[in-house]
């Protein structure tokens, strides 16, 4: 029998009022507080990282290819380059390539009843695959590609809709602008769907049509593009196969390179990263919190159990046989605070998984509700990481037992 576990649990369990009860619970709920507080935070950034990630990937890929142009801008209208046998044997050739389609786009300008809005033309051919976002179509269809010469369709974005007062099966005129001789040639185009990926950065700069237009408009032969798009099979693997591409048995050609998403967009990266930095901070301050208030309580749980501290060390006790009595009471303690943590944090996530109660600006955040992600190994990695960081930080308050002489023990009241 373990002594010292038996007269743990009939300390901890006894119902005799006391005023170490009252720092007991408050020991327990700072734990239960802090360990929600993680697991939420987890949840939380888990959520936003892959709901916002997916976004920007489901719209723009995970890689550019593209021939190499200098000074011009990541997100910009293209030199014309005709489709490469080699390009595409290297790219379906590279581990962790999913789909390859091509792209090109250009400036013009949606007017519709004398209102105007500039966008980015996308050109796109029948290859695309829209399924990828389906979750962004809010009204309408995507193209369709049935007419030899070209789709007469347009896909705009919400806010340009509302700016210009339009809906599906409207009809739009849309100019597009030469750079080099400033001039505009102007289409007819019907409105075939009506998109919102949440992103202000997409919703307000794009619309979707089909490629062939921008060859007629551009005067580019029947087979020229601009770039292809690269989706991969884990979005974890865009810096090394994008060093791949460089670098690996079957590199691109040299006139061709590689760009990834998170170097066209890096301002919406580098936010997410900064969740990060909010998550490790969180984690800091809640362990402090939990640290402190159980070092707290194993003291006054100490001090109020002195006599029975003296009295076990007059019949032979040694000082370890009865620090773990605290230790046991404290893991105890610990171990309810981790209970109660793990149910209402599990439980807030679930709420917010199903019910979405918890809403957001999605000009400020691009999502409408706050997103959450439970990953079940990082939630017992916090329960079991929170036990074993307690246990530890409690065994140097623990030590003040060896401190306590028996008879002046025995002899305080």
């Amino acid at each position: 029998m373990n002594v010292s576990s038996f007269i743990a649990k009939r300390v901890a369990f006894n119902s005799q009022r006391t005023f170490s009860r009252f720092i007991i619970r408050l020991a327990t709920a700072a734990t239960a507080l802090s360990v929600a507080a993680m697991i939420l935070t987890l949840a939380f950034v888990n959520g936003f990282q892959t709901a916002i990630s997916n976004k920007v990937f489901s719209f723009w890929g995970h890689l550019h290819v593209q021939p190499y142009e200098q000074d011009k801008s990541l997100v910009a209208e293209e030199t014309p380059a005709q489709p490469n046998d080699t390009v595409l044997q290297v790219l379906h050739a590279t581990p962790g390539i999913q789909h390859v389609q091509p792209f090109a786009t250009k400036s013009a300008v949606l007017e519709k009843n004398k209102e105007i809005e500039g966008v980015l033309f996308k050109g796109v051919d029948a290859s695309y695959d829209f399924k990828r976002m389906n979750s962004f179509l809010v009204a309408g269809n995507w193209l369709d590609f049935k007419d030899p010469l070209y789709s007469k369709q347009v896909i705009v974005s919400k806010p340009v809709a509302d700016e210009l007062q339009i809906s599906v099966n409207d009809t739009i005129n849309i100019y597009f602008i030469s750079g080099e001789t400033l001039t505009a040639s102007v289409r007819r185009l019907q409105v075939k769907g009506i998109f919102k990926t949440g992103i202000e950065e997409f919703d307000k700069s794009f619309a979707i049509g089909d490629i062939r237009l921008l060859r007629r408009i551009n005067n580019w032969d029947h087979n020229e593009i601009g770039g292809y798009e690269v989706f991969l099979d884990d979005y974890r693997k865009i810096d090394s196969v994008n060093n791949l591409l460089y670098e690996g048995p079957h590199p691109l050609p040299g006139a061709w390179i590689s760009r990834s998403i998170k170097e066209i967009y890096p301002f919406i990266f580098d936010w997410l990263n900064i969740q990060d930095v909010n998550r490790n901070v969180i984690f800091i301050v809640m362990s402090i919190i939990a640290i402190i208030n159980l070092i707290t309580c194993l003291l006054i749980l100490v001090l109020e159990r002195t006599r029975m501290v003296g009295i076990l060390k007059a019949i032979g006790s040694p000082d370890w046989g009865i620090q773990k009595i605290f230790l046991y009471h404290a893991s105890i303690i610990s171990g309810k605070g981790i209970g109660f943590g793990l149910l209402f944090g599990l439980g807030i996530a679930l709420l917010q998984q199903y019910t979405g109660f918890i809403k957001l600006d999605e000009t400020a955040y691009y999502v409408a509700t706050a997103p959450v992600q439970i990953i079940w190994w990082q939630v017992v990695l916090v329960c079991v990481a929170t036990l074993v960081v307690c246990f530890i930080s409690l065994l140097l308050p623990s030590l003040f037992v060896r401190t306590v002489q028996p008879v002046k023990a025995i002899q305080f009241r």
